[in-house]
């Protein structure tokens, strides 16, 4: 008798379970079957994108510039953009770019090319560089290429240096102001908090934890920083100077100087550039808009002909590519942002999740060579030898590798970097940066103003360890062997890979930052070059007469294509934001969350890491 309510129990709960199961399927198919309606009515009514006979293919990017982007999810940016929430700045891929302006290059009804820039937020002179090889590549068709805007800042100046002709708004203003490296300092803060840090590191120029031992930069760091970033400066100067006819010394590096031309011309930055040749016309946008017409037409907007960026990409972009499962392959592996330990999203290196790129790549028999394209300061040392025993195997497979640098491998970016077979990086890559440190904090201290004490024992002197406890000198000279050991296991893999001595290895390492140029002719290079010189060194490697390129990364579901394809539609129909220009306020707790989330995101597993904070431009 008393296990009837029991059964009527237990059956009671199957019946509701399996009731609650059919409630959640039957929600879920309204839920997709009502998104799917949606999606279709979207995408019925869309326009197709159609190319005007005569325009001009107007390069209007909006946010960073970066070699990979990170994952976003679709319906987080959906709401964003409906609710005008703030969120991370947008990407443009470097790769889009270069092909939108080849694809104009040889495509007849493209006129002009119409760099608008003043979108553009960040990108590395490597970066701005390949995309100016594309633009010049484009004006050798005898086609004409104009900038224009309100403003012009450093890196999209460097892109306008390019155009044929560069017009200023009357009122607009521009400014080149060099390249530096500024940072937080910590020290005296974490004093007064009575936060104890302990570090451990190995070479005189690895500066990465001085924000949190000094309040200052270092002598030392001064004099490597000074060198990499000066060399960066003089290239941008090169480039430019060539591009507008005019000296290396029209730029102006004092403010004595740029006051006295301000001076001769009322304080009127416009004028000022016209007047220092930095602009060829001051034109309203209304003398643009009649000057552009006079060059491609008028549309039905009294504007002139013109198609954008993101309209150009997509109209000439295939939505389903098809795969040639045939011929050779040239495989290239992104491995763009801060190495972390497992696996990662696109964005960041995971040491696992790398690896499981490289891995299939060796394993696909129509893989002949590899690129490695590598954007990155490093990050956990773990993760980078997990990604190097990777390469390893590749090339005892027989494949050939080559590193392709972009605007960083340093620390950790070198360190997958240097088993490559061959290094080629650009003249303004920044690199090196070969050095190990750890670090951590204990609370004892600042737990103990509140109050807050530890006690207790243990079978070892081991035992109990964490952060609410002093660390002993013992356990400090452990920690600090590891470190020893991981510089020297560091500087064998660059000898070892380089034909180096570690003696020599050792006097240019030292966690010191070098640029691709100098990088070139201390031996920590092979080739000064882009990405697509590496790929058809890797081919010619391989001894490859004819190849594909196989990008090898993420592989999206089909419900992921589905969700951004979806609410990309959708966003269609929402106002466009604009990018916000941040407050002081806001560039200072950006800068305070960048210096947290630098560190705070690291997690190599044994807590040593090669990774270069100073590489970091202001």
């Amino acid at each position: 008798m008393n296990e009837h309510p029991s059964a009527i129990k237990r059956i009671s709960k199957s019946i509701f379970e399996l009731l609650n199961i059919s409630r959640k399927i039957i929600i879920n198919l309204v839920f997709f079957t009502v998104l799917l309606l949606l999606f279709v009515i979207l995408t019925a009514g869309e326009d197709e994108i159609i190319v005007p006979t005569q325009a001009a293919l107007v390069l209007d990017l909006k946010g960073d510039i970066v070699e990979q982007k990170r994952e976003v999810n679709p319906m987080d940016a959906f709401i964003s953009e409906a609710f005008d929430q703030p969120t991370e700045t947008p990407e443009v891929l470097l790769a889009d770019i270069i092909k939108v302006i080849n694809t104009a290059k040889n495509d007849d009804r493209i006129q002009v090319l119409a760099l608008q820039l003043q979108g553009i937020k960040s990108a590395s002179l490597t970066k701005l560089k390949d995309i100016a090889q594309s633009i010049e590549a484009f004006k050798a068709t005898g086609k004409k290429v104009i900038a224009y805007g309100d403003q012009f800042q450093q890196d999209q100046y460097y892109l306008a240096s390019y155009a044929d002709e560069i017009w200023l708004n009357p009122n607009g203003w521009m400014m080149l102001d060099g390249y530096g490296r500024y940072q937080l300092y910590f020290k005296s803060a974490l004093e007064k908090l009575s936060i104890s840090q302990h570090i451990f590191r190995v070479g005189t120029y690895k500066s990465a934890v001085e924000p949190y031992m000094r309040d200052d930069m270092s002598p030392a760091a001064k004099e490597a920083n000074k060198q990499w970033l000066a060399d960066l400066w003089q290239q941008y100067k090169q480039d430019v100077s060539t591009q507008r006819e005019f000296s290396i010394d029209n730029f102006d590096e004092t403010t004595e100087v740029l006051f006295e031309k301000l001076q001769r011309v009322d304080g009127k930055i416009s004028q000022y550039a016209l007047t220092n040749h930095w602009v060829d016309a001051l034109k309203t946008r209304q003398e643009i808009t009649q000057t552009m017409i006079s060059l491609v037409g008028k549309n039905k907007s009294n504007n002139f002909n013109q198609i954008s960026f993101k309209e150009y990409l997509k109209a000439t972009s295939q939505p389903f590519p098809p795969y040639q499962n045939i011929g050779d392959k040239v495989a290239v592996i992104v491995a763009k942002g801060t190495i972390l330990d497992g696996t990662q999203s696109p964005g960041s290196i995971g040491g696992d999740s790398t690896a499981r790129y490289l891995r299939k790549a060796r394993l696909n028999d129509q893989v002949k060579a590899v690129v490695l394209r590598v954007d990155s300061p490093g990050g956990s040392a773990y993760a980078s030898d997990i990604i190097r025993q990777e390469i390893e195997l590749i090339k005892a497979a027989g494949k050939p590798v080559i590193a392709s640098m972009g605007t960083y491998a340093a620390s950790g970016g070198y360190w997958i970097s240097a088993p490559a077979d061959k290094i080629i990086a650009s003249p303004t890559t920044i690199t090196g940066s070969i050095g190990i440190f750890g670090f951590f904090m204990t609370f004892e201290n600042s737990l103990s103003k509140l109050g807050i004490h530890t006690d207790g024992v243990g079978t070892t002197d081991i035992a109990g360890f964490g952060v609410t406890r002093p660390l002993s000198d013992g356990m400090a000279r452990i920690f600090q062997l590891g470190i020893e050991r991981g510089y020297q296991d560091f500087i064998e893999l660059v000898a070892n890979n380089r034909n180096m001595s570690l003696k020599e290895v050792d006097a240019i390492a030292q966690g010191r930052v070098w640029s691709g140029l100098r990088a070139k002719e201390l031996g920590l290079v092979d080739e000064l070059g882009n990405l697509n010189d590496a790929i058809n060194e890797a081919a010619n490697l391989a001894h490859l007469d004819s190849f594909e390129t196989l990008l090898i990364e993420k592989e999206r579901s089909p419900q992921d294509l589905f969700f951004e394809s979806f609410f990309g539609q959708a966003v269609k129909f929402l106002p466009e934001q604009q990018i916000r220009t941040p407050s002081a306020l806001d560039k200072l707790l950006l800068t305070l969350q960048n210096e947290y989330q630098a560190f705070s995101k690291l997690n190599d597993p044994q807590g040593i890491y090669s990774f270069c904070l100073a590489c970091q431009i202001n």
